[in-house]
């Protein structure tokens, strides 16, 4: 519970609630992404995300929500504003017949316009567990262009884990060695509420360099240090207990084993422990 009690006043603000997609997973004021306002809105600096710590600086990451209907323009302002270069997607669009993430990227090769920032994508590679894309950037009355690498982990399921280590840790060096380039923004992580599987990758980042810089892990400090910014990150005990895993196959310099705890649909329903708001998500619910 560490953390719970730091306001969250302004993502309870009555012309914010419906941009967050679950109720109770509410960015701190202190620890929030504030946007530039938009004249004459001041609730327009507002979207659900969260400076979070890593091992080196004091934030190099921005935890966010998957962006609903009403909030990809948010999300776009909020990537280009913090000249982040790098956004991980670690969750599906639609899983198990329900919506997790607006689709908030052109679905072809057709640039999009969202409120004045075009989006083109410019190459895709798909993969058996995760696809790579290359985005390009213009801002209207700028003539400044920007590339944003998507990083889109297709393989891990909501509320569990993955099978094996591997293909995360994979994955992982993926970003870590793009993340090692000269970066002008802190890189964007999502899946659907930020939390779980954010909060696992973000986590295991740290561990990773912990131990290759000291010589110890610890999994419950890193977590703890997280809550503090962020509310549920690392949400569930199967994830906790994955961290575990990739550390240990890390250390064992072997093939990894299958993890402890599989994605079980008994335990799903015990460990989930965020509520979504309905009112946010009606939009995408009624397209399916």
């Amino acid at each position: 519970m560490v953390g719970t009690r730091q306001s969250v006043s302004d993502a309870q603000q009555v012309d914010n609630k419906g941009k967050n997609r679950y109720t109770n997973v509410l960015p701190y004021d202190a620890s929030r992404v504030k946007l530039i306002p938009q004249p004459e809105d001041p609730t327009s600096d507002y979207v659900n995300a969260s400076y979070m710590p890593c091992y080196k600086t004091g934030s190099e990451f921005i935890a966010a929500q998957g962006p609903l209907p009403s909030t990809v323009a948010d999300f776009w302002r909020m990537v280009w504003e913090q000249k982040s270069e790098i956004i991980v997607m670690l969750t599906n669009c639609v899983e198990l017949n329900r919506v997790k993430c607006e689709h908030y990227w052109p679905l072809d090769y057709t640039p999009c316009t969202y409120e004045g920032i075009t989006v083109t994508v410019t190459q895709e590679t798909i993969l058996s567990d995760w696809t790579l894309r290359e985005f390009r950037l213009t801002k209207a009355e700028s003539s400044e262009r920007r590339l944003v690498s998507h990083f889109h982990f297709t393989a891990w399921p909501d509320h569990g884990v993955p099978k094996t280590t591997d293909k995360l840790l994979a994955f992982h060096k993926l970003i870590r060695d793009r993340l090692n380039r000269n970066q002008q923004g802190p890189p964007v992580i999502h899946c659907s509420a930020g939390v779980g599987r954010t909060g696992t990758l973000i986590a295991l980042d740290y561990l990773l360099q912990q131990i290759e810089h000291e010589g110890v892990i610890d999994v419950y400090g890193i977590v703890r240090k997280m809550r503090w910014n962020r509310p549920l990150m690392v949400q569930t005990e199967p994830q906790y207990i994955f961290l575990h895993q990739c550390m240990l196959d890390t250390l064992q310099s072997k093939q990894p084993q299958e993890a402890i705890y599989q994605n079980q649909l008994e335990l799903q329903a015990e460990q989930d422990l965020i509520y979504e708001n309905v009112t946010a998500i009606q939009t995408s619910d009624r397209l399916l």
